[in-house]
């Protein structure tokens, strides 16, 4: 017996969500959770959280801000990324 895709029985093949679009549970997830941060105070009562005590701004700095950085970084127009190394030495004076 052939396979169910050598068989033809897919023929809705690829009419799923797009790559990379968002779901309807993570987008409200995503809503609720910015229209309670609003609430809460915003960035300014984020800072003056992370401003309260040394472990706050420590969980800032390690866990919250690097969600905003980007997942992969490249190099200029998307090419690979160049890392340039120069050495330096101090003179005697």
């Amino acid at each position: 017996m052939a396979n169910k895709i050598e068989a033809g029985n897919l023929t809705r093949r690829g009419a799923g969500r797009p790559k990379g679009s968002p779901n309807k549970t993570t987008r409200a997830a995503k809503d609720a959770i910015a229209f309670a941060a609003e609430e809460l105070g915003g960035g300014e009562r984020l800072a003056a959280w992370a401003k309260e005590a040394p472990e706050n701004e420590k969980a800032f700095w390690t866990s919250i801000y690097p969600k905003l950085l980007p997942m992969q970084v490249t190099g200029e127009d998307g090419g690979p990324l160049q890392v340039v190394v120069k050495q330096f030495t101090l003179a005697d004076n």
